[in-house]
């Protein structure tokens, strides 16, 4: 199956990275390489990218995208976490700029192997990192009623979950849950019809709550954000597209702190932390797709893009 996936918001990243062609960028979420590439192509001979992507179909994707700009790409097979260790690994202190796209890609999606969608019925599966030890496998077989309930509420926000963890744990003890069909029929069976008439797919919740448990996807972001701001040089910028409420909030919220960072009582009338700025939020408000992009990308729909700039 063709590695495709067709990068969201493409022209407000470019515009928002302001693009220096000597300058060092970090496409953080590689995938196929689409922002990559017209990243690359605003770069000379003495502009970096590097490309991080823990999917090594997406690397070998990537790499056949990037192949005329060679000679200023890098492409490391790691996942985002790690950032601080790749760039240390080049040789690199600081970077003009950082890309985040947060999204699962189209393949990932429609690929039966790869285990992540509730409209087929595949292995169940979900990493992003097939090499990774934990499937969504392990997640719906081990996890305990109490922890699947955690998961389902705190990375699915799912109303029902007490219902699905506990139609889980029943299915499984009679035989492990193999297929995404398995766990959505139990899903379906778990929700009642008038929420299910109301709130679109049933499944939607579920997956992407074992998706995020599986691939630790909200520990990742909250715990490397910081850090990518530290390694941005002054007036470099950090741009981050979500897909859900979670993950923007995370990154609201850090952005705000890296802005104002004062841990001083509201009534003191100066500092006295010792706390400074980082930077400037550059999106007050989240930059959203047009309407040209939502008529033939219907998975835009949902999409943020947040920016924060060095100081």
């Amino acid at each position: 199956m063709e590695f495709r996936h067709e990068s969201v918001l493409l022209n407000e990243v470019i515009e928002n990275l302001n693009i220096a062609p000597d300058g060092i960028y970090v496409d953080g979420t590689l995938g196929g390489g689409g922002h990559s590439f017209r990243i690359a192509e605003r770069l000379t001979a003495g502009g970096r990218l590097i490309g991080i992507d823990q999917d090594e179909e997406a690397l070998a994707a990537a790499g056949k995208h990037l192949a005329i700009y060679r000679d200023r790409v890098t492409l490391v097979h790691s996942n985002y976490e790690n950032f601080s260790a790749v760039l240390q690994a080049q040789g690199i202190a600081a970077v003009d700029g950082i890309l985040l796209d947060l999204g699962v890609s189209s393949y990932q999606l429609d690929n039966p192997e790869r285990g992540f969608s509730y409209r087929e019925d595949e292995a169940l599966d979900m990493r992003m990192d097939r090499s990774a030890p934990v499937s969504a496998r392990e997640i719906v077989n081990d996890s305990s009623q109490e922890e699947l309930v955690r998961i389902l509420r705190e990375y699915g926000e799912e109303k029902c979950a007490v219902r699905i963890a506990k139609n889980i744990v029943a299915a499984r003890q009679q035989k492990p849950l193999e297929t995404t069909g398995e766990l959505a029929q139990i899903v379906r069976h778990s929700i009642p019809m008038k929420m299910q008439e109301k709130g679109g797919n049933p499944c939607k919740r579920t997956f992407q709550a074992i998706r995020i448990a599986c691939n630790r996807e909200l520990e990742v972001l909250s715990d490397s954000l910081d850090g990518m701001i530290d390694a941005l040089k002054p007036g470099g910028r950090i741009c981050i597209i979500t897909f859900h409420s979670l993950e923007d909030r995370i990154v609201k919220n850090a952005f705000r702190k890296n802005e104002n960072p004062c841990t001083c009582p509201p009534e003191f009338p100066v500092c006295v932390c010792g706390k400074k700025p980082k930077g400037r939020v550059i999106t007050k408000k989240a930059i959203l797709p047009g309407e040209a992009e939502l008529e033939h990308n219907r998975r835009a729909s949902s999409a943020k893009l947040r920016v924060f700039e060095r100081i």
